[in-house]
């Protein structure tokens, strides 16, 4: 089942929502977009058919200034805003699925930051595809500081080449975290895309990541 909405914010401001329905969902994920893409990017969409093919139902949604068309991305009170209203619409859409978030490196920042700040996020984990850190060639890890005040179980799927979050600073924050858990892509890069020389394609990196997510998921409802 793929069934359109909206969702209402302050400010009367209107975003779009997609919610993706298997027949029988054992759990659903409230999925934001990255910054420089919106909720129907092909990465987004294949990601969504894979999750929704092993049992989870996906509810997506859009950020003000995608939904708007503008290139400048919303502040981060705004953003976190509309996360909490999207997995508010979503339990309301699905109020019997145990409830997860996260997203696309911005999505899923911004996810992590609506969980470490009241009132938080009442979901029972986060799953971050490609969480990001500092711009390209300027590592720190200031922008991962919040996730020590998230309650929550934290998935992170990296990949070996992301340029948006050197592997060894991740693995630096993850290790810091008591409820992380850390998935690395081998040669994927931050969009999870790989070389050909890498012997695999981005479909089974994209598989790669659906199974991870999905069984680390199940996992959380035991």
């Amino acid at each position: 089942m793929n069934q359109a909405g909206t969702l209402h914010l302050e400010g009367d401001v209107v975003v779009s929502t997609i919610l993706d329905r298997p027949a029988s969902p054992d759990a659903l994920l409230v999925l934001g977009h990255g910054a420089g893409a919106d909720m129907r990017h092909r990465f987004m969409q294949q990601l969504v058919e894979a999750l929704v093919t092993r049992q989870l139902a996906v509810f997506r949604y859009q950020f003000p200034y995608a939904e708007l068309g503008k290139g400048r991305v919303d502040p981060a009170p705004v953003l976190e805003a509309t996360v909490r209203a999207a997995v508010a619409a979503a339990a309301a859409a699905e109020p019997e699925l145990p409830r997860f978030a996260g997203g696309k490196s911005m999505g899923g920042r911004m996810s992590s930051r609506a969980a470490a700040f009241p009132p938080g996020l009442a979901v029972r984990g986060l799953v971050l595809f490609g969480f990001p850190l500092p711009p390209a060639g300027r590592p720190a890890v200031e922008r991962a500081a919040h996730l020590a005040d998230v309650t929550v179980p934290l998935l992170f799927l990296q990949g070996t080449r992301d340029t948006l979050a050197d592997l060894s600073l991740i693995r630096e924050v993850t290790a810091s975290l008591p409820l992380a858990t850390l998935h690395v892509a081998e040669g994927a890069d931050h969009g999870f895309a790989v070389l050909k020389r890498s012997g695999r394609t981005s479909e089974q990196v994209l598989a790669e990541l659906a199974d991870t997510a999905a069984a680390w998921i199940r996992q959380r409802l035991r």
